[in-house]
């Protein structure tokens, strides 16, 4: 699926020092349960947040933000869930998981090469990190993935922003405890998310 799958944003309203205070919190919380090894059954959603639920694992959307999940019959075969942002018939922002989307990958490295080989031309890769997400204790390495976070140029297709607008996403890559690859991306217009929003995002997923 290619990532290229957002909109033009309108002026984004500003933080009171309450919300940012919040939002610092809630990236702290993601950074325990990715960067510096989670020990949580269940991840921690961000209030206001909704979750997507698979078979492979769980993860939160910003719903307050106005994400909204996409009925099953009108997303593509490729993925499990997606959560929509759209404003004014254009696709402001995109959650999505894909589940069993390559083959002979059997941990985070090999989903993590085979997602980003799809992230297309035109990409900038600015950081690849191992994460630790939360779950099971009996889910064993499949709490291991593997996060990218890269910029890309809108392509202008399907109802996403004119072509050429700055975007910016995060996927999240690795194997469940079954076996299954998958990998979760949050794709949006440039500035339209902060870091603190992409690691609340990341800190949000829990594997099964």
């Amino acid at each position: 699926m290619s990532t290229r799958t957002w909109g033009a944003r309108r002026p984004r309203r500003r933080r009171t020092a309450t919300g940012a205070a919040v939002t610092a919190a809630l990236a702290a919380a993601a950074v325990l349960l990715t960067g510096c090894g989670g020990d949580a059954d269940k991840a921690s959603v961000p209030e206001g947040w909704g979750t997507l639920e698979t078979g492979s694992l769980s993860v939160g959307y910003p719903k307050g933000e106005g994400y909204a999940e996409q009925p099953a019959a009108e997303r593509a075969k490729a993925n499990a869930a997606v959560a929509l942002k759209e404003e004014d018939g254009i696709r402001t922002g995109m959650v999505s998981v894909q589940l069993d989307f390559a083959t002979g990958v059997h941990d985070a490295a090999g989903a993590a090469a085979a997602a980003g080989a799809g992230i297309g031309l035109g990409s900038t890769r600015k950081a690849t990190d191992d994460v630790r997400l939360a779950g099971p204790e009996d889910a064993g390495e499949a709490r291991e993935a593997r996060r990218i976070d890269y910029d890309f140029t809108s392509d202008g297709q399907e109802d996403t922003p004119n072509r050429g607008t700055p975007m910016t996403g995060v996927l999240v890559a690795g194997v469940d405890s079954k076996g299954v690859p998958f990998v979760v991306r949050l794709n949006a217009v440039k500035d339209a998310v902060d870091a603190e929003d992409l690691d609340a995002f990341v800190g949000s997923i829990t594997v099964k």
